[in-house]
């Protein structure tokens, strides 16, 4: 049983920021550790250009070995049709993944920087891709920098709620809100996800927040507060931008997985997860990156109240 639904993003964007190789048999078994644990989705890799993110050059090969659990929406991000050609490719052969991201940027500047295309370049290739797919897989549409932007600054919500309506007339119905570089505060999230809903009911947000200032729980809680089921996160609050698309500073990461778990299961939101293990996988992600990561829960252990809630 379980009150929402996380997606466990360690192998894909927690993974993109990191400048050396992690060898495929550490992510294979660390995505099928994730899984054993209760999480129902899973970022598994993408499919990157190998010379701009050389991270995911191994995307077919960490498939193709991957022990799958029923139930289980393994995600690959992609960027253009050719990426959605190579998760087709994987998946006539019998390896692929079963849900796939298309990413567009709320601003141009982020959509020239991350992708390399405007955003009106960007959505003929979203509706391209979506074509190509062929309702072979799960689609999860993805606002990048839907709260404000590196270079732009403020973002018009007027523009991602349009963003998400285009989404949804090419029948893509579960969508990412991403705070790309946590400027985002509980009001502008109770805001935006709200209007999502009343305007979208057949839409299910997902929220995508980053940690860089501090605020990524208490958005989260707003978006809880808003009726949102759905949440990503990485171990270790790892990730970012690219390693070599560099956009924001300090700590870009992701909202720690260990953390929000531990403090959605203290309030009685039923999450999913083994709490018996979870911080035993937190280790094991450390561990293979080979530094302290961005933990509090790991150092301090999980909320001693947990089981003695009423």
């Amino acid at each position: 049983m379980r009150d929402v639904i996380l997606c466990e993003c360690f192998a894909r964007d927690g993974l993109q920021h990191e400048p050396d190789f992690l060898p495929t048999h550490l992510k294979r078994t660390l995505v099928e550790r994730f899984a054993d644990i209760g999480f129902q989705r899973i970022e598994a890799t993408s499919y990157s250009n190998p010379a701009v993110i050389a991270q995911f050059s191994d995307a077919s090969a960490l498939l193709a070995d991957l022990q799958r659990r029923p139930g289980v929406f393994y995600k690959a991000t992609c960027a253009n049709v050719r990426a959605v050609e190579r998760a087709l490719n994987d998946l006539c052969a019998g390896h692929g993944a079963n849900e796939i991201s298309l990413l567009v940027s709320a601003s141009d500047a982020h959509s020239l920087k991350n992708l390399k295309r405007s955003r009106e370049d960007q959505w003929r290739n979203i509706k391209q891709m979506v074509e190509k797919a062929e309702g072979q897989f799960r689609l999860i549409g993805t606002v990048s920098v839907a709260f404000g932007c590196p270079f732009e600054g403020r973002v018009n919500e007027a523009d991602v709620l349009a963003d998400i309506e285009q989404f949804a007339q090419c029948g893509v119905k579960y969508i990412t809100l991403g705070d790309t570089t946590g400027v985002a505060t509980p009001q502008s999230v109770k805001r935006l996800f709200r209007a999502v809903q009343a305007l979208f009911p057949e839409v299910t947000p997902i929220a995508h927040f980053h940690d860089t200032r501090a605020t990524g729980l208490v958005n989260y809680i707003a978006a809880l507060e808003a009726g949102v089921t759905h949440y990503d996160c990485a171990f270790g609050g790892i990730g970012g931008h690219p390693a070599k698309v560099k956009y924001g500073g300090g700590h870009t990461g992701n909202v720690s997985t260990e953390d929000w778990v531990s403090l959605l299961e203290s309030m009685g939101v039923r999450t999913g997860i083994d709490l018996e293990r979870l911080l035993d996988v937190a280790a094991e992600c450390e561990t293979a990156l080979g530094r302290e990561l961005h933990s509090r829960t790991l150092r301090s252990g999980l909320n001693p109240l947990i089981h003695a809630r009423a």
